[in-house]
């Protein structure tokens, strides 16, 4: 019975990676098995959180560094779609000026993933939303400084 049921779950992990590979293409594949920048970062200079029409909530921490993001991290209650979609747009935050950062669209993020599934873009669009609104706070609070 075991050598049944452990061929059956190797059959079932297999089939599963091969519907995730098929539905986010091999990048957002890779990095729905492995994401990255995931987790709070300490002390942000910004941070924001955002829920989606969809239930999702995403946050994104940013700690600037010379008027660059040096580093960038998230966080979601969200599915493996939001998963992925906030750890590219914490990847595309990394190294960019606030000016920059701007270009960090919905958009941007499923063009750099190169395919994702239809239903599941709202996801892209809930973290570039969730990074704007980060970096709306770090502006404000820039300017609140820089006017003190």
């Amino acid at each position: 019975m075991p050598d049944n049921l452990d061929a059956f779950v190797e059959n079932l992990q297999e089939q599963i990676f091969a519907e995730a590979r098929e539905a986010f293409g091999e990048a957002g594949f890779a990095r729905w098995r492995n994401p990255r920048f995931r987790g709070p970062l300490k002390d942000p200079d910004s941070h924001a959180r955002v829920t989606g029409n969809c239930g999702d909530s995403m946050e994104i921490f940013l700690v600037f560094e010379n008027d660059r993001v040096r580093e960038a991290a998230y966080l979601t209650d969200g599915c493996g779609s939001s998963t992925v979609c906030g750890s590219f747009a914490a990847e595309m935050a990394i190294g960019r000026t606030p000016d920059e950062l701007v270009d960090v669209t919905g958009e941007a993020i499923l063009e750099k993933l190169g395919r994702f599934p239809e239903a599941d873009r709202h996801c892209a669009f809930l973290a570039a939303e969730t990074l704007q609104e980060a970096l709306n706070r770090y502006m404000v609070a820039r300017r609140k400084k820089q006017s003190a």
